[in-house]
């Protein structure tokens, strides 16, 4: 399941939050090494603050989170303009119409103690869902295209589960990892490539929030 909600609601979701900030820790200076912001081991930037959309991909019987997504209009405070322009020197993606995510992560815990072939299912079955999340959620918001800045891993993964995109701007190596930044097309199209990946057919988005307990982490 898919749960889209906006950061002002945070603390409708507690404890989801504070699974999903000690994820990108644990996913984004722990394994990836980057240079990020940990406080008691949770990982936030000043981009939270910006009141973004969160996907949240959630086991709902374990009640644990499988990983995250966030998403920011272009036409405000976003990481390709503010952060990354290196990519981008003609200028940065700006439009009603587009979307950036960033802060994409898979929980690294789904796969503890799973053979090698069996945790590369779990990692690409995980991402596929968050993105037909995306995309579900892009379309009802009338967005067509999403921008993202990834890396050299993360391009493969695309790859893999045929999830094309347009690669903008100049790609550069940025804390020795080489980066690109990509538009990626939202459409029915899209949604339908990435569920047949996975067998995802039928709408990952949740259309109702959950029970209060179950939300508030009780």
């Amino acid at each position: 399941m898919i749960l889209a909600t906006e950061g002002v609601d945070r603390h409708l979701y507690r404890d989801l939050f504070e699974q999903m900030f000690r994820m990108r820790a644990a996913v984004f200076a722990g394994r990836l090494g980057w240079d990020v912001t940990v406080a008691e081991g949770q990982e936030s930037d000043r981009f939270d603050a910006e009141d973004p959309l969160y996907l949240l991909c959630v086991d709902e019987a374990a009640y644990q989170l499988k990983g995250a997504v966030r998403l920011l209009p272009t036409t405000g405070p976003n990481m390709l303009r503010d952060v990354f322009a290196v990519l981008v020197p003609d200028g940065s993606v700006e439009s009603p119409l587009i979307w950036e995510s960033s802060r994409f992560a898979v929980n690294p815990e789904l796969a503890v103690g799973a053979a090698r072939q069996d945790a590369n299912h779990i990692v690409n079955t995980t991402t596929i869902e968050l993105l037909c999340g995306l995309v579900e959620a892009a379309q009802l918001a009338g967005v067509e295209h999403i921008v993202s800045v990834f890396d050299a891993r993360m391009a493969r993964i695309f790859r893999t589960i045929d999830c094309p995109y347009e690669a903008i701007g100049v790609p550069a190596r940025i804390g020795g990892t080489m980066t690109y930044a990509g538009l990626f097309e939202i459409s029915d199209a899209m949604r339908r490539r990435l569920g047949n990946k996975a067998g995802l057919g039928s709408r990952v988005l949740s259309s109702q929030p959950p029970a209060a307990a179950w939300a508030l982490g009780a």
